[in-house]
């Protein structure tokens, strides 16, 4: 697979690689084969070989290619911030075709053959391209019944928390005990519901299993409609935050450059609107 190659090349190509040699890479058994000592000396080299010119083939693939883009981010991203906002992306660039992958593996450009990756909390990254998104803010979100029974802060320990996982593992600033510590009620102690994925977590906050500590840019759509609100005027800023990530090599292509501005003029389109009311950050805001 990696020669690219019918079987029946391979072979003479192995004959031509033992005459040179003058000596066998394989010994031949019933229905296998198994490698010599002289086999076994090449096979490193050889691995490596085959490796760093299937880097260098894909790397020249994708830099020749500017018709398609694929990009990967995490699943509550990619479903709840990204994927509505694709149309806009299609519209201003009817030419590039889109692929998405909400995935959060650790990064492999070459193995993956990505494009692009956006990734929360990831900082530089030696031999990549990385562009800083914006900032990001979290704050208890439920819905309007719920909102309802919420005069003060500390009406929510009455309330089933919702965890989002992935954003108190990767920014704790942004998790429910830095909120209570925050607001001057110390730790939470009440029923919660954990969530593996934010899209997960959204999907319970807006059925109204409980109260989300949410982050604004997973929420946006729910908060703009009115399926979530925000009861109180305490955000949190994160410490973390959202960054473009892509090969140092293919920065400049006019299709992943076009793809990195789209997306930073997205971010900075959301910030900068309405969204019910003025955010605050723990250090000035007010319960």
């Amino acid at each position: 697979d990696e020669l690219n190659v019918t079987p029946a090349a391979l072979s003479f190509q192995i004959k031509s690689l033992e005459d040179h040699l003058g000596k066998p890479v394989f010994h031949r058994l019933n229905r296998a084969v198994e490698l010599t000592e002289t086999g076994r000396a090449l096979a490193p080299g050889a691995s490596e070989g085959f490796a760093t010119l299937n880097a260098a083939w894909r790397n020249a693939r994708r830099l020749s290619d500017q018709r398609h883009l694929t990009v990967t981010s995490g699943p509550g991203f990619t479903s709840l911030w990204l994927a509505p906002r694709l149309f806009q992306f299609a519209s201003a660039h009817p030419d590039i075709e889109l692929r998405l992958s909400g995935s959060l593996k650790v990064l492999d450009f070459d193995r993956d053959e990505i494009d692009v990756a956006i990734r929360f909390g990831v900082g530089e990254i030696t031999g990549l391209f990385s562009k800083r998104l914006g900032l990001e803010w979290a704050t208890p979100m439920v819905t309007p019944a719920l909102a309802e029974r919420l005069k003060t802060p500390e009406d929510l320990k009455d309330m089933v928390l919702l965890i989002d996982e992935v954003t108190e593992r990767i920014d704790p600033v942004m998790g429910w005990k830095s909120w209570f510590d925050a607001s001057g009620l110390g730790a939470p102690n009440q029923p919660i519901a954990s969530f593996n994925t934010p899209d997960l977590a959204v999907g319970a906050a807006i059925a109204g299993a409980g109260a989300l500590m949410g982050r604004v840019s997973l929420t946006e759509a729910a908060l703009r409609d009115g399926r979530l609100v925000m009861p109180f005027d305490l955000t949190l800023t994160a410490t973390k935050a959202y960054r473009v990530v892509c090969p140092m090599t293919s920065a400049n292509q006019p299709h992943i450059d076009a793809f990195i501005q789209w997306i930073s003029a997205e971010y900075d389109a959301m910030r900068s609107l309405e969204t019910g009311r003025i955010f605050r950050s723990a250090e000035g805001g007010k319960t």
